[in-house]
């Protein structure tokens, strides 16, 4: 079998890492301000839009890939950010949503398990659980017992992320941006009749948006997604996936304290252990998940 080659890891894969955690990190900050400012709908549609443009001299047919394409188009460019986008819309408090959205981890393992008769021991089922624990210990703080029905949509939105997850590990070999780009196809397609339904009045206010307004959906789709998801599958070409997998775990501790000192919400003693759990189990998840499919491979 042919290994793809490892390369020493210096200081470009350092500063691709930094830029890859602080992309996902600070977007919780982008996706705020811009959900508050034109709508949950609006832009959700402005940013696949973007991803779109970005993405569109990579769009080209993938012979038997297209069906699988659709489909990860409509959950992840569509139904994924319909639901985030609706969480963050209805939520002040976007510390205890980036945790609880930590819960993405555990249910894509859940469903390989389910789907993929996905062979588990005792440290990721460990893992699942401690995630879980932490999500429900921020859930029953009384200062995020508000917030309920964003957390509930959060989840909901880390469940599809799971489902895309699994309709992605049979896209080996195709391009990362022409994987956003049918995606950024599709989810514009399908949120535009829903954004001009349900926010007409802001839609027709989208010619005036104000540059600060747009900067924070161009963090978005261009930072977050073009350059957040290039990074990683760059860094995935050169080095093993148990080397790169850990060093995505510092993007939930980013988003949940840049997002606590921007927004100055409440960051209290429970919401502090529950995430701490909650992250610990999703580090062991997903680092435990790396090794295994590491070894797969070997195998």
């Amino acid at each position: 079998m042919h290994e793809q080659p490892h390369h020493r890891f210096g200081a470009l894969d350092l500063g691709v890492v930094i830029v890859m955690n602080l992309m996902w990190g600070l977007n919780m900050i982008a996706l705020k301000n811009s959900i508050d400012q034109v709508g949950p709908l609006t832009a959700a549609l402005l940013r696949q839009g973007i991803v779109l443009v970005a993405c569109l001299p990579m769009l080209r047919i993938i012979p038997g890939q297209m069906k699988g394409l659709l489909w990860l188009g409509f959950l992840s460019g569509a139904l994924f950010y319909i639901t985030n986008n609706l969480a963050f819309a209805v939520s002040d408090n976007v510390s205890a949503l980036a945790i609880a959205s930590q819960l993405g981890a555990p249910f894509s393992l859940i469903l390989a398990i389910v789907f993929l008769n996905e062979r588990v021991q005792k440290y990721r089922i460990a893992g699942m659980a401690l995630s879980f624990i932490g999500v429900a210990i921020v859930v029953f703080d009384p200062d995020v017992v508000k917030e309920l029905p964003g957390v509930a949509l959060i989840t909901l939105c880390s469940l599809i992320w799971a489902v895309c997850s699994l309709f992605q590990r049979n896209f080996k070999g195709v391009p990362v941006l022409t994987i956003y780009a049918w995606v950024g196809l599709i989810g514009s397609l399908c949120l535009l009749p829903v954004a001009f339904w349900f926010e007409p009045q802001q839609m027709a206010n989208v010619p005036n948006i104000t540059m600060a307004t747009f900067g924070w959906l161009l963090f978005s789709g261009i930072g977050s997604t073009v350059l957040g998801q290039g990074a990683m599958s760059w860094l995935l070409q050169r080095h093993p996936v148990s080397t790169v997998i850990p060093m995505t775990l510092a993007a939930p501790i980013i988003a949940i304290a840049s997002s606590t000192l921007y927004f100055g919400t409440a960051f209290t003693a429970s919401m502090m252990i529950g995430g701490a759990l909650a992250l610990t189990g999703v580090a062991i998840v997903t680092i435990r998940t790396a090794r295994a499919g590491e070894k797969r491979q070997e195998a």
